[in-house]
């Protein structure tokens, strides 16, 4: 392992022998708006880690809703370092999960993206790169929108090809550094229009009960994160 770098996957299951200490950075998908019932999939992820027979690992939600990844890139640090509970301790794994409030337009279908493509892949660049220095990271994709129910607040224009664009923007920049990232897009609209829409909230844009449940198993099932929780 190089000096002052992370360690990868394989070293990192290697040498632990304690419950993690796990942060999870991004927008409303971490936060969990839409789910009166469980709290969104990281509540509902840190509620199974916490049953007798589970882990015991430690889960922080540092979801806040409206965050582009600029917002997310500037409070990576800050949040980290005073997650540690214990002196001398810092959090073991990140969670990120970010980038379709970058991907809005506004005012108009056609109008400007709320963050400029390059500009975000700038920002993204600079994120993933930190939170490498930091410790493991893996990323949580974003969910396909109800491209019907736009514009949403009267002024963001979300479709799916813009979705795309960003989501595949950020799935290549966690590949080209070996980041794990769960394609959460690609998989619920692999599942069906119908299926997509009946798990997302009257606004077309945030899960619902049953959406965070989805992205719940699909986290619990992603070998990738499992290897690294082991």
């Amino acid at each position: 392992m190089l000096i002052g770098a992370a360690p990868t996957s394989r070293e990192f299951s290697q040498t632990r022998h304690h419950p993690l200490k796990i942060v999870a950075l991004g927008d409303s998908l971490v936060y969990g708006f839409g789910d009166r019932e469980g709290g969104g999939w990281v509540e509902r992820l840190r509620r199974h880690w916490m049953l007798p027979d589970n882990s015991g690992h430690v889960l922080y939600n540092l979801g806040v809703r409206g965050n582009r990844v600029l917002q997310v890139e500037e409070r990576l640090e800050h949040e980290f370092h005073h997650r540690g509970e214990l002196r001398n301790r810092q959090p073991d794994i990140i969670i990120l999960s970010v980038g379709v409030n970058d991907s809005a337009r506004v005012q108009r279908p056609d109008g400007r993206y709320y963050t400029d493509f390059f500009q975000f892949k700038t920002i993204l660049d600079n994120l993933l790169d930190k939170s490498k220095q930091l410790c493991p990271v893996v990323f949580v994709g974003m969910v396909p929108v109800d491209q019907a129910k736009m514009p949403f607040q009267d002024c963001l224009y979300y479709s799916h090809d813009d979705q795309y664009m960003y989501k595949e923007a950020t799935r290549l920049a966690c590949l080209k550094r070996q980041i794990p990232y769960l394609d959460v897009f690609e998989k619920w609209l692999s599942r069906g229009e119908n299926w997509c829409t009946s798990r997302l909230c009257a606004d077309g844009i945030h899960p619902n009960v049953r959406g965070y449940q989805a992205i719940l198993q699909d986290v619990l099932n992603w070998e990738s994160l499992n290897l690294l929780t082991s």
